[in-house]
């Protein structure tokens, strides 16, 4: 098994890391400047393929990255956005079959989120396949973090064809609308609030934090939130950087569900409720109170730039 993580301005891709860690530290790392991700793989990889090949283009990238890669039996992809476009390119290319959204594979199996993760389904592998891996499910043990990875070589990929379209601009993403699984910051609500009016603030509020707004089971059971904004083993399983938890007790179905943070917030007036033992702020105090508050200070904000 080998991980392919496409690298954009030698940025690691969300779930990059995962993929590399669940293929056993081998990848191929592809796409621009890649030498500048490579520290974000410490104590993580061991065996690096390096392949510059200059602006993305799928197409294109695929075709330099399909004879480096077959003759291994399981081709992981992070099933980031350029890993769902490249994906299904190289599987393509390789002749194989490709399982996509993969939470686990192990065994001869791969095991797939259907559903929104509602339901998990099991496939037998047989022969090779590509399989792409959803970020935020396993988690990364990064090992005492000072190895360096080994590159076994470097390649620089003057590839050309594919069938590549012409990219006019790359716009970013919309925050209020993008998939929980891709946010590097969530504003997540739980029962503390007290009604379904009080998302409306909470989702104006992620976006001015450039966040996207999600909720736990109790609000999507009340059709306070669609089921997809449901972060947790029931819902999504989310890697963000920054979440802040406003009214949320911090069920294990729940936080379960939240990858592994850089840094959690939590609102809460129950200072021993799990959410503020695995928080590294925890300000005790009701979650209405405290969004009206921010409510008011970004409307402030508003009325100044204005």
């Amino acid at each position: 098994m080998i991980a392919v993580v496409p690298i954009r301005r030698g940025t690691l891709p969300a779930g990059g890391a995962e993929a590399v860690a669940d293929a056993g530290g081998r990848a191929v790392l592809a796409g621009e400047q890649v030498g500048h991700a490579l520290d974000a793989l410490a104590g993580i990889a061991r065996d690096v393929v390096t392949v510059e090949l200059g602006d993305y283009a799928a197409g294109r990238w695929a075709l330099a990255l399909a004879p480096l890669v077959e003759d291994e039996d399981v081709v992981l992809l992070p099933a980031s956005p350029d890993g769902r476009d490249l994906a299904p390119r190289l599987a393509h290319l390789l002749h194989r079959p490709l399982h996509a959204g993969a939470i686990e594979v192990r065994g001869g199996r791969v095991s797939l989120s259907r559903w929104g993760g509602l339901v998990i389904e099991d496939v037998a592998i047989s022969g090779s396949v590509v399989v792409t891996l959803q970020p935020g499910v396993r988690g990364v043990e990064h090992g005492d973090g000072t190895t360096s990875p080994t590159v076994a070589r470097e390649h620089v990929v003057e590839a050309s064809g594919g069938d590549d379209v012409d990219v006019i601009d790359v716009l970013p993403p919309d925050v209020a609308t993008m998939d929980l699984t891709e946010a590097e910051r969530i504003l997540g609500g739980g029962a503390g609030l007290e009604s379904a009016e009080r998302f409306d603030p909470l989702s104006r509020q992620a976006t001015a934090l450039g966040g996207s707004m999600g909720a736990t089971r109790v609000i999507t059971d009340r059709g306070w939130v669609r089921h997809e904004r449901q972060i947790g083993t029931t819902g999504v399983v989310v890697a963000p950087r920054l979440y802040l938890a406003f009214g949320i007790s911090g069920a294990v179905q729940h936080t379960s569900g939240l990858g592994q943070p850089d840094h959690i917030v939590s609102v809460n007036t129950d200072a021993s409720c799990p959410m503020m033992q695995l928080a590294d702020v925890g300000i005790v105090a009701d979650a209405n109170a405290v969004l009206d508050e921010l409510e008011r200070l970004l409307a402030a904000v508003g009325g100044d730039d204005g």
